[in-house]
């Protein structure tokens, strides 16, 4: 007979490493992922700045800037290093996302 013992853990061990893994994966997804950002997407600034673009007076850097900074919330990434191969698409679908929420967020900026 062999003297030799084997480790074998207890019987609730597994069970309890795989439920804590599973609910820090659950966790880290909720932190990531999130739920839906509730609140305004356009700042003021952004607002103020989009709709001084909508008129024919020349624009400014700052204005520029409020705009590309609106597309990258909307999701568009204008990264010199990425070869989109979704370009133009990528970009209308996030203007139309930006257009969207200035007519529902910026109502008291609007021209008209």
């Amino acid at each position: 007979m062999s003297t030799r013992q084997t480790f074998r853990p207890a019987r609730w061990a597994l069970p309890a490493v795989w439920a804590s893994s599973a609910f820090a994966l659950l966790l880290a997804g909720c932190v990531v992922g999130g739920a839906p950002y509730a609140g305004p997407h356009l700042s003021p600034t952004e607002c103020r700045d989009l709709a001084a673009l909508k008129t024919n007076a020349p624009p400014t850097m700052g204005q520029h800037q409020s705009e590309l900074a609106a597309l990258r919330k909307a999701g568009y990434d204008p990264s010199p290093w990425y070869d989109d191969p979704y370009y133009p698409d990528d970009l209308q679908a996030a203007q139309r996302l930006v257009d969207y929420w200035f007519q529902t967020e910026c109502p008291q900026s609007q021209t008209g």
